[in-house]
């Protein structure tokens, strides 16, 4: 139940770290001096028209300010986000937005949250179309600037804002600034006209704007020494950038010699950059130098932040002195809590700190860390951590939060993480390798993750006394007990492969290690034992065992593992037959996890997925095709795939019944690319089974036949039940290769288990293959017994598709079955329309010259009502003619002489009720 393991308390987090969230928030305010630009506002405003207006320039050519400066004077509302690089972990990407929305839209975020906890999912598409949805029935436009968006590089990121921009609610308008082209369609909007773009050449300040820039900078005193001459020739070494005209202003300040500084100003922008930054730091006080080095180590600053970094206790002061002086420093929220430097300005800080104060900088960098994780900003933590050079101190920080981690879906966090660490140490420390253990297996990849499991094995006993306490409740931390959980992995592992005895022992283990306390322990292991029941075959047993599980995460309203386990629950019931007690317990875990009037989150598809199944069954294709449509987007965002595979496995099922073989290949490989890897057995990941069948039903007996063989199974097996997928598939390609006696003997071996342990869903197919296989072998009695056999099985519980998947053979063979009390005609009328998709073009029916065309069959349906050629034209809107060419056209393809004997021949066939 790797499912429910990864699947966690969904109760929102207190967000620990709301202080820097709200940060990112803010719309930074205007610095000291600055200078409006009509001509760049006008711009913006004229570009909001567009889906998406991109400013896009290197570092230090006022972006930031400018979106400010628009979003003040904007009449919309403006929600900002300022983007760093932890917001490459999608599920943080996306609850940051939401939160920035929540600013002009409040109640977005709440209802956001659903969608970003539990599992990391695939793609964040349900995310952004929840927030579309939300924006759609607005009725005032919005606009959401994204600052910094060239810190992005996550593939996932990126897809789902471009499926946000793809789907664009027309009240929404986005800003992004950048200082390199972020990896969208950019071409294809700007051909289209839905891009708007400032770039550098425009963002460059003019003669007049850098007039204007460095005499309110300077004040008048100096003013009359900063002549057109000099202001232009400023304006043109640095080339109009904003960067490089703010430091030529403070340079200016301690310049007694206008002339002659000017004179002297040249090269490139980094060239300007580094000489100015030396004179702006030679003309400060050595505290505010000493203050300025020191703190550069810092993303986000605070008063008390400071404090601890440096050892002083003025901090606060500094800054709002620091910002005073326009020393690049800028407030991030309106108490002037949090502050940022400029990114150039810090980058030459630490890379002077770095040359100067190597040590020091390690010690600032360790005392920052301390202060993170004191106040719960763990990502910070960690990253300082890192810089500190004390790796093993980031390791127990990452183990420590996992379990929340997990909770928030920031699964790209963790792996950054990782990607971090030293592979020596990630060896040396049991948790560690068990989460990358459960990444793999969630991932289906059974064999990295044994090895993974092996090491931690191996790591344990020598750090086994190591103090740990997870940020989360111990009773929901996966890794607070480490001998348990290795046992609850090699559970996993086990039943993955379909070894029930290996499933229950391990299971067994863990049970005994689990404390009373370790609450998600106990259930995972419980929940493999019931695993290894349904592994036996034990149908019965396990529908008991998984009706009590899903009772008592009801009572402690655990929502979404409920969904995960009536997931399970309602496999087992169609197994058990009973498609009524499966319907009902998919309908119950969509309930429960989506109730009306909030968004679903993605465990609701698992009850989608599930009720699709069943309605396919039941030849209900509209419905399975609705429940489809819901279950997909939520399905793609699991982490664990076997719902969204199992989903794929059913669109394949349905197009293959309307006649779309096409989209019915589509389907199915991409469902099995989908699903959870090759090496689950066939009864946890019948996708590829399905995939095979399908390839037989349309005519691709080679291909199937391969695919047994690779599975590994043989007509003279003995047969197990966590593999009877495949089997039934070798039953199917024997009997098209005519090896009818290998076929039944395959058949007889397999009925007789399912009939002993109560698998009706499993005789039901066993018999209906039996029957084809007897009537290959010209046994029609007996195969028309073990028909009426599995019809009469099948109808209480309103079965379709288990006989209509099969085919003509399947129609001629249920069109000589005698119609009695257990096999009602009504049942079998239905049996026989199931064989007719409504869109199909022709009619291939055995026994037919050729296929009849839909409208030949619209035809044969009033002929046999006894209309005539006039009344039938009529009906149908075309000419006498017309309805004659029809009636030769069906008499040749009936092989029929005369309309009476077309009407019984198309009854005999079928093709008529």
């Amino acid at each position: 139940m790797a499912e429910l393991s990864d699947s966690r308390s969904r109760h929102a987090l207190a967000d620990t770290q709301s202080g820097l969230l709200a940060t990112k928030l803010y719309v930074p305010r205007l610095p000291p001096g600055f200078v409006t630009r009509p001509r760049l506002v006008g711009l913006l405003e004229g570009g909001l028209a567009r889906e998406l207006v991109l400013v896009c320039a290197p570092a230090g050519f006022g972006k930031t300010s400018l979106l400010a400066d628009l979003c003040r004077r904007s009449p919309r509302p403006v929600g900002w986000l300022s983007l760093d690089a932890g917001d490459n972990d999608p599920a943080r990407f996306w609850r940051h937005l939401a939160a920035a929305v929540e600013q002009v839209r409040p109640g977005i975020a709440e209802r956001a949250e659903p969608l970003l906890s539990g599992p990391a999912p695939g793609s964040f598409e349900r995310v952004a179309t929840g927030l579309i949805n939300e924006l759609a029935a607005e009725p005032h436009d919005v606009v959401l600037v994204l600052d910094d968006y060239h810190l992005i590089d996550a593939p996932p990121v990126h897809a789902s804002l471009e499926f946000l921009l793809r789907h664009q609610p027309p009240g929404l308008h986005v800003v992004m600034a950048s200082r390199t082209d972020p990896p969208l369609p950019l071409a294809r909007w700007r051909a289209r006209g839905r891009l708007a773009e400032l770039r550098a050449d425009v963002l460059r300040f003019t003669g007049e704007e850098a007039a204007d820039l460095l005499r309110g900078a300077v004040g008048p005193d100096l003013n009359a020494g900063l002549g057109d001459d000099a202001v232009a020739a400023l304006a043109t070494r640095t080339e109009g950038w904003a960067a490089g005209l703010q430091l030529a202003a403070l340079s200016l300040l301690g310049t007694p010699d206008v002339a002659s500084f000017v004179a002297t100003f040249s090269g490139s922008h980094r060239y300007v950059l580094d000489y100015l930054t030396e004179e702006v730091l030679t003309n400060q006080p050595e505290p505010v130098r000493e203050f300025l080095l020191e703190t550069s180590v810092l993303e986000r600053l605070s008063g008390p932040l400071c404090d601890a970094v440096t050892g002083r206790v003025d901090g606060q002061a500094m800054l709002e002195a620091i910002e005073r002086a326009n020393l690049f420093l800028s407030p991030l929220d309106d108490v002037r809590g949090w502050w940022r430097y400029h990114q150039l300005f810090a980058d030459l800080l630490r890379a002077r700190l770095q040359q100067q104060r190597p040590e020091r900088q390690r010690e600032l960098h360790r005392s920052a860390a301390a202060w993170h994780e004191a106040h719960g900003s763990v990502d910070e933590a960690v990253r300082h951590a890192l810089a500190a050079g004390d790796a093993t101190w980031a390791a127990r920080l990452l183990e420590r939060h996992f379990d929340e981690l997990q909770m928030r879906s920031e699964v790209a966090t963790v792996r950054r993480w990782f990607a971090a660490l030293p592979a020596e140490l990630i060896a040396a420390r049991p948790r560690l390798l068990l989460m990358q253990a459960h990444y793999a297996f969630l991932a289906g990849r059974l064999d990295e993750g044994e090895g993974l499991l092996e090491a931690a094995e191996r790591a344990w006993p020598p750090v086994a006394d190591e103090p740990y306490e997870p940020s989360v409740a111990r009773a929901a931390s996966l890794l607070v007990n480490v001998p348990a959980w290795i046992a609850v992995e090699h559970a996993f592992i086990a039943y993955s492969r379909g070894d029930a005895e290996q499933t229950a022992r391990f299971a067994t283990r863990a049970l005994a290690g689990a404390g009373e306390d370790e609450w998600m322990l106990d259930t995972v292991a419980r929940g493999h034992l019931t695993m290894a029941t349904w592994l036996r075959g034990r149908v019965d047993e396990a529908e008991r065992e998984l009706i009590s599980q899903v009772a008592t995460l009801r009572t402690l309203d655990k929502r979404d593992e409920t969904a995960w386990v009536c997931g399970l629950l309602g496999q087992v019931q169609s197994a058990r037959g009973d498609l009524d007690a499966a319907a009902a317990t998919y309908r119950q875990a969509v309930e429960m996890t989506a109730p009306p009037g909030r968004a679903a989150p993605p465990a609701a598809g698992v009850g989608y997925a599930g009720l699709a199944e069943v309605a396919y069954q039941r030849n209900d294709l509209d419905a399975a095709s609705r429940h489809l449509a819901a279950a997909l987007p939520l399905c793609r965002q699991l982490v664990y795939t076997p719902s969204l595979a199992r989903a794929l496995a059913t669109l394949a099922w349905i197009r293959h019944a309307q006649g779309d073989e096409a989209g019915s290949r589509e389907a199915a490989d991409e469902a099995v690319a989908a699903a959870p890897g090759p090496d689950l057995v066939d009864l946890f990941n019948p996708v590829p089974a399905q995939r095979a069948r399908l390839l037989l039903a349309q005519g691709d007996v080679d291909a199937a036949a391969r695919w047994t063989a690779g599975r590994g199974v043989d007509a003279d097996d003995e047969p197990r039940y966590p593999r009877e997928p495949a089997y039934l598939v070798l039953a199917r390609v024997l009997l098209a290769q005519g090896r009818t006696g290998q076929a039944l003997r395959l058949l007889d071996r397999l009925r007789s288990a399912a009939t002993v342990q109560n698998r009706i869903g499993s005789v039901i197919e066993i018999q209906a293959l039996r029957a084809l296989a007897l009537a290959a072998d010209s046994r029609r009695a007996e195969a028309l017994a073990a028909l009426t056999d599995a019809v009469g099985l099948a109808q209480p519980q309103g079965y379709i598709r288990v006989f209509a998947d099969e085919g003509p053979p399947m129609a001629a063979l249920l069109g000589r079955l005698p119609v009695n009390d257990t096999v009602p005609m009504a049942y079998v009328g239905r049996l026989m329309r199931a064989f007719r998709h409504a869109d199909a073009e022709a009619a291939a029916v055995p026994g037919l010259v050729a296929g009849l065309s839909g409208r030949e069959l619209e035809v044969l349906r009033l002929m046999a009502a006894g209309k005539q050629n006039k009344e039938i034209a009529d009906q149908l809107y075309v000419t006498v003619d017309t309805v004659k060419k029809h009636v030769t056209h069906i008499l040749e393809k009936l092989g029929a002489s005369n309309r009476t004997e077309a009407t019984a021949r198309a009854r005999e066939l079928s093709l008529l009720p």
